[in-house]
């Protein structure tokens, strides 16, 4: 027992370590690039930029820890319904099941959003987010741990009742790491002609999150603006 329970520990410490080294490595790297691309973007912000880097790394304990002991369950006693044989399930259902846990994880997210900026939530968790102004390319994980563990935890759920192929699931922490950094830069990373297009008019992209942190009382998706339009929370872009 107590080497099983060691076992879990280890995986627990090291998928924290995996994720706050993704966390740094990308907002690193998007960070390098606003540096680049718009000198002087982040000028005066060290500050809050600091304490981004301190919240988003306490994010990855509660992000790390029970995705590892999850990782730990599904290699060890078959936890989970994530399956590694592409051929286990009919191939449709690997692109399906991709848009399905995005559009889950967006319905979410929308509505947890949007109870989080209630005025005695928002007091209480959600201020730690927008304390940064404007966000940065370091922010996409600066959460009160309460709002972490609401935001972070339902695709770990998730994989307990939808059946997901490992790889598509890395695809989706992929899509959810970039999006989430890229969305708070600052700055608009994509071409106008698609921020612009049809595809714009679906996908949320920094221009459109920009005006979340301007004006708080809209553009709650994350990566869809869907729920946004059907509710009537969509307010257009921004011009970050």
């Amino acid at each position: 027992m107590e080497a099983v329970a060691l076992s879990a520990l280890l995986s627990a410490l090291a998928m924290t370590v995996i994720v706050a080294l993704r966390y740094l490595a990308v907002s690193g790297v998007f960070a390098w690039a606003t540096r680049r691309v718009r000198p002087g973007h982040y000028a005066g912000l060290g500050q809050q930029i600091r304490k981004e880097i301190g919240w988003s790394l306490a994010s990855c304990l509660i992000y790390g820890l029970p995705a590892g002991v999850i990782a730990w369950g599904w290699q060890n006693r078959g936890w989970t319904r994530i399956y590694s044989n592409p051929g286990d399930w009919p191939m449709w259902w690997m692109p399906v099941s991709l848009i399905l846990t995005l559009a889950l994880h967006d319905t979410w997210f929308y509505w947890a959003h949007r109870w989080m900026h209630r005025p005695a939530v928002f007091r209480r968790i959600h201020a730690v987010h927008h304390a940064s102004r404007p966000p940065t390319a370091w922010a996409a994980m600066s959460f009160h741990p309460v709002e972490a563990a609401i935001v972070g935890l339902f695709i770990p759920a998730l994989v307990f009742v939808l059946p997901i192929q490992a790889g598509v699931l890395a695809t989706v922490l992929v899509i959810m790491t970039i999006m989430g950094v890229t969305n708070h830069m600052g700055w608009e990373l994509f071409p106008r002609a698609l921020v612009h297009s049809r595809i714009g008019t679906v996908l949320i992209t920094a221009s459109h999150h920009h005006r979340h942190h301007e004006q708080y009382r809209c553009n709650y998706g994350l990566y869809f603006r869907v729920w946004d339009h059907l509710c009537g929370t969509d307010r257009g872009l921004s011009a970050p």
